[in-house]
């Protein structure tokens, strides 16, 4: 298969007007990213999950923006063609625009990232707009904020009330006006998903908000059956992951055992002539 072209927010926005749908993983690592490459997955997202499928952390509050942009460089490497989202983690642009400035930047020019990704309300839009005038774009999370589970109790689906959805579709329209080149809606109810899918010229990804996003993200472990966090209901699973690695692991472990592995095809082995000269050294020859 020859290499496809580089995705561009351009081209995300392009296939929005053609009403072609694209693809969104996360994804943490160089050989998992390649693989995706292959499969020509439109999208990688670098999310702060990793702190809880690979970290096995209950939230995913403790990723570090060093661990974050040293993730994100390895899959850009493995993924050059890839539209490539890093998550800023919890505190890394809350604090000042300035600092959401300096910490966004090591995305873009140490990990090649094509946008970061923030969890927002309009409380933000100073923020975002910061950002945009520094050329950095950003994807606005909006809907279920995992950074702010404390605070709203848990995981929570978001915008099920009419109060609410009228406010999760203004804060779309704000965040759009502050220079968001596209948004992500977690745990939205569909038919809100629709409406700011529809409402606006930005590419809107979907986590569990129904069909009519532009495109769709999962959590790669949820989809493959394989490691922790919180996989909502409506993650199709497409494969076990889980049941093939355990079946592989625990074969490995009963051949070590009955020492059926490493067999003689799996070993390093000397000539004949050098073996018989080692022999005769170990015997105080020359």
């Amino acid at each position: 298969m020859s290499p496809r072209a580089k995705v561009t927010i351009g081209t995300l926005r392009e296939w929005k007007r053609e009403g072609r749908k694209f693809s969104v993983l996360t994804c943490y690592d160089y050989a998992t990213a390649r693989i995706m490459e292959e499969a020509q997955i439109d999208s990688l997202l670098v999310g702060d999950t990793f702190a809880e499928v690979c970290l096995g952390h209950a939230t995913t509050l403790p990723a570090t923006l060093d661990l974050m942009v040293t993730l994100a460089e390895a899959v850009r490497r493995g993924a050059p063609s890839a539209y490539l989202i890093g998550d800023m983690p919890y505190l890394t642009y809350q604090v000042s625009p300035e600092e959401a400035i300096r910490n966004a930047g090591r995305f873009m020019a140490e990990a090649g990232c094509d946008c970061v990704k923030l969890e927002v309300d309009r409380r933000l839009a100073r923020t975002v707009e910061a950002l945009s005038a520094a050329t950095i774009p950003v994807m606005a999370h909006l809907g279920l904020l995992p950074q702010s589970i404390q605070k709203i109790g848990g995981y929570k689906a978001q915008g099920k009330t009419a109060a609410e959805a009228k406010r999760l579709i203004d804060d779309a329209k704000i965040m759009e006006e502050a220079g968001a080149v596209a948004l992500l809606l977690e745990a939205v109810p569909a038919e809100v998903a629709e409406i700011i899918s529809r409402s606006t010229e930005l590419p809107v990804i979907g986590i569990a908000s129904g069909a009519k996003t532009d495109g769709q993200v999962v959590v790669m472990h949820d989809m493959l059956g394989y490691g922790g966090g919180h996989p909502p209901r409506s993650v199709k699973k497409y494969t076990d992951l889980h049941a093939l690695m355990l079946s592989a692991f625990r074969a490995y472990a009963k051949e070590i055992q009955e020492e059926a592995f490493p067999a003689a095809e799996h070993g390093i082995f000397m000539t004949a002539t050098e073996r018989k000269q080692l022999d005769t050294m170990l015997q105080g020859g020359t």
